[in-house]
């Protein structure tokens, strides 16, 4: 029997043991509850990612602790969007939003170094060193002034900038962030349980093709991230699920459970917002209250029936929530909850990035 076999012991066990260190008091969907997802969850978004030539758009950036992908498209006289993904993400975890982010603006999505094809860096991970070389992207590129999205991991990376850079970002995107019940999360148990989720995610890389094209096994691999997976098209699961065994994930998850900017997160001063699941598992939506607590001009929108990636679950709507957000002259002072209710040059290895469709 396969470990990621429906019905496999170790990893039901595994599965478990990870819904007990979650601060979250939300729990996976089960499969057949798929129905309850709202008409927008998992809607391909306009303009179709997969009508694009990606490789081309591919660069890499030489940093002072090594290297950097990202992808680049879209221009525009207003700030650059720059997109930072989340732990064991890559810069395609974006597809479904840089389309349309293009749009109107020039579009930067990043491969941390250690993640997607970035080699790892030549310090050691950490939150302080993603934001630092985040910044020295920018510096590079010549952009003066950006807003910052970042889902998870990202998110605490971009709130890291904005506090030590205010200068670099215009405005703040928390997707879903780390920084507030992961500080709390500081264990040896659990850290011990969490590198038994860095051995599923290694058995998910070497079969990710086999995984989503089979519902039975994609729902127990994914339910913890994503509320409803069979409602996500198998070609986005495929893009997504490789960066889920890169180099730098154990590292990085350490770093962000040893990390704290919660004392420091009133220093931020762009407007903010908080865009969240009401049923991420990861991190609690109530997060999202105390970054909205802590942050002088923050709002808050929460999607219900929504998990820890609201950007590829609720793509419609968090692409018109963002660019109605960055496009406001004013975004005005903190709000209440907002429920969404609706039924360079080419890298090296950027071959490797060709985007291809799950059977």
């Amino acid at each position: 029997m396969s470990v990621l076999s429906p019905g496999n012991r170790l990893l039901d066990e595994a599965l478990q043991a990870l819904a007990t260190v979650y601060p979250s008091k939300a729990r996976p969907a089960a499969p057949w509850e798929a129905h309850r997802a709202p008409q927008g969850y998992g809607v391909r978004a306009e303009p179709d990612w997969r009508e694009i030539d990606w490789p081309p758009l591919l660069r890499r950036a030489r940093l002072s602790a090594g290297e950097m992908t990202y992808v680049d498209l879209g221009e525009g006289d207003r700030p650059p969007i720059v997109f930072v993904h989340g732990l064991g993400g890559s810069w395609q975890s974006w597809l479904e939003n840089l389309p349309r982010a293009a749009q109107e603006r020039r579009v930067i999505a990043v491969d941390l170094p250690g993640f997607g094809i970035s080699p790892m860096p030549t310090e050691e991970i950490s939150i302080p060193l993603y934001a630092r070389l985040v910044e020295e992207l920018l510096e590079q590129l010549g952009i003066e002034s950006a807003v910052l999205v970042g889902n998870s991991m990202g998110g605490f990376v971009s709130a890291e900038l904005a506090i030590h850079h205010p200068e670099r970002v215009e405005r703040l995107v928390l997707a879903a962030a780390c920084g507030i019940s992961t500080t709390n999360l500081r264990r040896r148990p659990t850290l011990s349980v969490f590198n038994v989720a860095g051995l599923i995610s290694a058995v998910t890389l070497a079969r990710s093709r086999y995984i989503v094209t089979r519902p039975r096994l994609r729902h127990p691999v994914l339910a913890t991230v994503i509320r409803h997976p069979s409602r996500l098209r198998p070609d986005v699961l495929f893009q997504i699920m490789p960066g889920s065994n890169t180099q730098g994930f154990m590292p990085a998850l350490r770093s962000l459970l040893d990390y704290d900017i919660t004392d420091r997160l009133g220093e931020i001063s762009c407007p903010t917002l908080l865009v969240w699941g009401r049923e991420d598992i990861l991190v609690p939506v109530g997060d999202a209250d105390e970054y909205e607590r802590l942050i002088p001009d923050a709002r808050k929108v929460v999607f219900d029936e929504t998990g820890h990636m609201p950007m590829l679950e609720r793509p419609g709507e968090f692409n018109d929530g963002l660019m109605g957000f960055v496009s406001a002259k004013s975004v005005g002072a903190p709000t209440a909850t907002a429920d969404a209710r609706s039924n360079g040059s080419a890298p090296a290895g950027a071959e490797h990035a060709q985007l291809v469709s799950a059977p």
